[in-house]
């Protein structure tokens, strides 16, 4: 009977422990299911990290060289503008010493000289350079038009126009030469111009016009004013002002 008991008491004591045993391995499986989770979870997470990274890196790298190309651009830039304020600075000092050399080679009384946007304006009253009603040079105006073209050839960049000018007295003792004084004004200024290129200076910048009596710049019910008005005007532009090559 005794052993019986024990038998009974064993066979039990199996089946606790067994039991026991199968609970615990059920709590590990579940805890290994878990934790396998978890690393796939973390392995994808690990992945998508170093994507990122390697994402950033890239645009790291495009950033860099993006800013590479800006600074070399900039420094471009910095450069053409030194360059562009030392030809500026050139092309006024070179303007400076051509008005300077232009004054002194038309000192006269009857010369005047101004500077206004950019040009050069000589005004030369027409009885120096011509006589009355006629569009012949005369020996003083032909000396004249000699020093200013010394002046001009030392500046192959410039554009020159000869512009002819006259009062509003109609042509009268000439006029079975010229019907009007634009038709003597614009003589005038051409034989001015073929004077200047015979001088030296070159006909692909010379340029003549004849404004007659519609530019006045006094009064002509005055002598006075009619003699100012009775002119030869030498504009002087810069090539780029005419966009001209």
């Amino acid at each position: 009977m005794k052993t019986y008991t024990t038998i009974v008491a064993i066979a039990v004591l199996l089946a606790f422990t067994c039991a026991g045993l199968g609970w615990w391995a059920y709590e590990l499986n579940q805890r290994l299911t878990a934790l396998n989770d978890t690393i796939a979870r973390l392995e994808t997470d690990l992945t998508a990290s170093q994507e990122r990274e390697k994402s950033l890196r890239s645009d790291l790298a495009v950033t860099a060289e993006t800013g590479e190309r800006l600074a070399e651009s900039l420094r471009d830039a910095k450069t053409q503008a030194e360059k562009l304020k030392a030809e500026k600075l050139a092309i006024e000092q070179a303007s400076h010493t051509f008005e300077e050399k232009m004054n002194a080679a038309m000192a006269e009384q009857e010369v005047t000289i101004s500077r206004l946007q950019g040009k050069l304006s000589i005004n030369i009253l027409d009885r120096i350079m011509f006589d009355s009603g006629q569009a012949d040079l005369k020996e003083e105006g032909q000396a004249l038009l000699v020093k200013m073209a010394d002046v001009l050839k030392t500046v192959p960049d410039r554009q020159i126009l000869v512009i002819g000018h006259t009062d509003n007295v109609p042509v009268t003792a000439s006029r079975h030469r010229f019907a009007t004084n634009w038709e003597l004004s614009a003589a005038r200024a051409t034989a001015a111009v073929r004077f200047l290129v015979d001088s030296g200076v070159s006909p692909r910048n010379l340029g003549a016009l004849g404004y007659g009596e519609h530019h006045p710049i006094a009064d002509n019910t005055t002598a006075e004013g009619r003699a100012q008005n009775r002119r030869i005007e030498v504009v002087i532009l810069e090539n780029d002002l005419l966009k001209m090559n």
